[in-house]
């Protein structure tokens, strides 16, 4: 048999190939590599998205909008100064993009018109963050992101 350019392409080509089969077989069947899903309910979700843009369009209509800070003590949520704040209900979803085990969700119930979440809570990166709440009949959707150091 002769050895030509021809033959040592096929040859590179056929080892290329096992080198990525075998790898993508090893990242498939090795428990170490986390396979989630970006959201349990993905399609279930996705059916939701028509609500959450009048939510978001009702929340970027009101005068004094509600801020979320990056502070010292943790994240601060203040809500609009003109709203009862008793008056206030839903839902604060932290999402972490790296990491599903770190997501969590706090029910609104203030005191005051802000909303502390203590850095302890949160660990350091990156952070998704949606304030899902209602006043008076009307619902609001607010979502900003964050890095804590």
């Amino acid at each position: 048999m002769k050895f030509n350019w021809g033959t040592g392409i096929v040859i590179a080509f056929a080892l290329f190939m096992t080198f990525i089969l075998s790898y993508v077989y090893k990242v498939q069947s090795n428990d170490k590599y986390d396979h989630e899903l970006v959201v349990e309910d993905y399609y279930k979700k996705e059916a939701l998205v028509q609500g959450d843009i009048e939510k978001q369009e009702n929340a970027n209509a009101l005068t004094n909008k509600v801020t979320i800070e990056n502070t010292a003590e943790g994240v601060k949520i203040q809500f609009p100064a003109d709203f009862d704040y008793s008056k206030i209900n839903g839902k604060v979803s932290f999402y972490r993009p790296s990491s599903q085990k770190l997501d969590f969700e706090i029910p609104i119930s203030l005191s005051s018109p802000h909303l502390l979440i203590p850095k302890s809570n949160l660990a350091g990166g990156l952070w998704d963050i949606s304030i899902d709440w209602e006043y008076d009949g009307v619902k609001y959707l607010n979502k900003n992101s964050f890095r804590i150091d």
